[in-house]
């Protein structure tokens, strides 16, 4: 299976329909996914999302040594994904874990990276 096909996979198995199988997406289902999009258009958000997927959870300070960011940056673009509810967080003590929320957002990751490597073929 390739790697495409994995992610595929992953989200018709996480409970939802095949994107063929579901209705045409309304006017307000895009602009929702600009939103989602435009969120992740950005190389630091991006960056922090492989690293929590590789890692599972992490706290900020771990989160920046890995991305090679300030903790404040990294808090800042956490913000907005966890605005967005792609990420989760818990405290524990002084440190605050975050970690993805929705296996959909590493499909996603995975299916953006299947498209860029064949592209490069």
């Amino acid at each position: 299976m390739s790697g495409c096909d994995t992610a595929r996979s992953v989200t018709a198995g996480a409970g939802k329909p095949a994107l063929g199988a579901r209705p045409l997406i309304t006017p307000e289902q895009a602009g929702d996914l600009i939103g989602l999009f435009k969120v992740l258009a950005n190389d630091s958000r991006l960056r922090l999302l492989h690293a929590l997927e590789r890692a599972g959870e992490l706290c900020v300070s771990d989160l920046a040594d890995e991305v090679g960011m300030r903790p404040q940056a990294v808090s800042n673009q956490l913000q907005r994904l966890a605005d967005r509810r792609i990420v989760s967080a818990r405290r524990e003590g002084n440190n605050v874990y975050y970690r993805i929320a929705d296996p959909c957002v590493t499909s996603l990751l995975d299916l953006g990276l299947c498209l860029i490597e064949e592209a490069a073929r």
